[in-house]
C-alpha cells in the first residue's frame, strides 16, 4: 500500500511517535497497566506484546519467559492463564495483564500498536485467537505488526494497517514487506540504500529509539518511531517539525 493512501487510514496520533511497551520508567514495568495508563494519561499511541498461553488465552508481556519483568521464570506458553494470574506479579506490583484488560483500559482513548509474538512456530493458533478480538478493535486506531508474517496474512482484507517487524539480524523477512500494507524496522537498516528508496514510498517506522541522536537520525526517512525513556512532548515535536 502507498504512504498517502495508508495514512488515510490511520489515525494521526500515530505520527506523534509510539511508546514502547506503554510509557514505562523506574516507577511503571514495562507492558503493565501502569505504563500503559501512563501513556494514555499524554495522550500518545502505545505498543505493546500479546503471547498465547497453554489454555488459549491472550496475555501481555514482551519475552516468552516472565522473568525479567516479574522476577520468576515461567514460560508463558507453558502456563495457564489462572496459574499467571496466582504466580506472577510485576516489578511494579502490578498484574501481568490479559489483553482484553489493556482493550477495556485504554477503552478507545489513544491508538494502540499490538504485537503478535510467535513462539514454537504458533502463528496460526495464535492469529485465531486474535481474531475473536478484532470486533473491538478501532480500524483505524490500530496497527497489528510481527515479525512472523505468517501471523499477519489471516488478516488481509479486514481493513486493519499490518506492518511486518524486520530486524537486522533477521533480514531474511524484507522480502515479505510486499505482502502486508506497511514496515516497521529496525533502525539500523535505515543505513541501507534500499531501504531508504523503499520508505520514500511506504508507511514506516522505525525502532527503538532510545536517544536524541537516534531520533534526529531517523527524522529524513520516517513517518513515526516507537521510542522509549524520552519525553513523549519532544519526540511529538520533532516529529512533527521534521
Amino acid at each position: 500500500m502507498n504512504k498517502k493512501k495508508c495514512l488515510s487510514k490511520i489515525n494521526p496520533v500515530f505520527l506523534n511517535g509510539i511508546a514502547h511497551r506503554g510509557l514505562h520508567n523506574s516507577e511503571y514495568t514495562e507492558n503493565g497497566l501502569k505504563a500503559f495508563e501512563n501513556a494514555i494519561n499524554h495522550g500518545v499511541a502505545f505498543e505493546y506484546d500479546i503471547h498465547l498461553t497453554k489454555d488459549n488465552e491472550l496475555i501481555v508481556c514482551h519475552d516468552e519467559d516472565l522473568k525479567r519483568t516479574t522476577g520468576k521464570e515461567g514460560i508463558i506458553e507453558d502456563l495457564t492463564l489462572e496459574e499467571i494470574k496466582k504466580g506472577y506479579h510485576l516489578l511494579d506490583g502490578g498484574e501481568v495483564p490479559t489483553f482484553q484488560e489493556v482493550i477495556d483500559l485504554n477503552n478507545g482513548r489513544v491508538p494502540m500498536v499490538i504485537e503478535l509474538k510467535v513462539f514454537r512456530k504458533n502463528y496460526k493458533p495464535l492469529a485465531k485467537k486474535f481474531k475473536e478480538y478484532l470486533p473491538q478493535l478501532n480500524k483505524r486506531d490500530t496497527l497489528i505488526i510481527s515479525f512472523d508474517p505468517r501471523s499477519l496474512w489471516p488478516f488481509a482484507g479486514k481493513g486493519f494497517i499490518r506492518s511486518l517487524l524486520v530486524a537486522k539480524s533477521d533480514e531474511y523477512t524484507w522480502p515479505f514487506r510486499l505482502t502486508v500494507e506497511s514496515v516497521d524496522l529496525d533502525m539500523k537498516l535505515f543505513e541501507e540504500k534500499r531501504v531508504q528508496r523503499y520508505v520514500k514510498r511506504h508507511f514506516t517506522n522505525a525502532w527503538t529509539i532510545e536517544t536524541n541522536d537516534h531520533l534526529v537520525n531517523m527524522l529524513p526517512f520516517v513517518d513515526t518511531v516507537t521510542y522509549q525513556y524520552l519525553e513523549p512532548e519532544a519526540v511529538k515535536k520533532a516529529l512533527n517539525n521534521k
